[in-house]
């Protein structure tokens, strides 16, 4: 496959991946959504559709890898790096296309929960605070779980080793079943074994940090976040956001180490 199937290939599936993942917790979260509140099943049940449903798109121009800790674990695996910046290039861009797309999508829904009061409080009370202002812009704002992810317990050990294990478990089944004829991306069945992972992650191992278990999926939301026009939309957390980068990418390579090691 070319440089360009490739970049075209994971811009469009890694879009499509942010764009209903991001979109299912959107629904759960936001006020007037008819979907308000229906809890971490649909969550994970939307993502792991929304995984299905991206490499089925992608699959056949770039393998489908959608995840840089995808593209770390295979180049480990195979030992060649040649298209690893072209696959980071086309998943981070997906990923800030996708969470663009949740905000058209929901755009009312989150005027209208950014300016409820049961929301973000008295807003003219809490302006004159200046310590409360300082940390609603540097911490979590109301809406970022519609983004990127964030702890329950902060914890950074804990919550970089929540990343690693939940990434490790996709990894290694990502390299132990479904890869096409290449040896590069999922195939045919792969697609929707991986979606079932990310299923069994979600419900098993999502609770203390909401398991981002992709770089991409968090660093490209995370920053749309920062750059749109939300009103009271708070901070992004940039101080967690190390987290569900280096998580995942450590998580991935341990996978390939050990398929190296005990499969190939």
């Amino acid at each position: 496959m070319s440089s360009s199937d490739i970049f075209i290939g994971e811009t469009i599936g890694t879009a499509i991946l942010i764009l209903l993942g991001g979109g299912v917790c959107a629904a759960v979260t936001l006020k007037a959504s008819k979907a308000r509140g229906a809890g971490w099943l649909a969550i994970a049940l939307g993502w792991g559709f929304a995984v299905m449903t991206a490499v089925y798109i992608s699959a056949p121009l770039s393998g489908a890898h959608l995840n840089p800790a995808v593209t770390v674990g295979l180049a480990i695996k195979d030992g060649d790096w040649s298209n690893v910046p072209v696959y980071f290039a086309g998943e981070f861009l997906g990923a800030m296309i996708g969470a663009a797309l949740v905000w058209v999508a929901y755009y009312g829904q989150f005027r209208a929960h950014l300016t409820d009061e049961d929301v973000v409080g008295d807003l003219s009370a809490r302006a004159a605070d200046t310590k409360a202002v300082e940390a609603r812009e540097k911490g979590a704002g109301p809406v970022l779980g519609v983004f990127s992810t964030g702890p329950e317990i902060r914890n950074p050990a804990q919550n970089l080793a929540t990343e690693i294990v939940g990434t490790f478990v996709l990894i290694i089944a990502v390299l132990t079943q479904g890869l096409n004829d290449a040896g590069n991306g999922l195939g045919v069945l792969g697609g929707l074994i991986t979606a079932l992972v990310v299923v069994s992650i979600g419900l098993s191992l999502g609770g203390p940090t909401g398991y981002a278990i992709n770089p991409a999926r968090d660093l490209g939301p995370r920053i749309v976040h920062a750059l749109l026009p939300l009103p009271n939309k708070g901070g992004s957390d940039w101080t967690y956001a190390w987290v569900p980068v280096v998580g995942p990418l450590i998580g991935g390579a341990l996978a390939a180490g050990v398929y190296n090691l005990a499969f190939a």
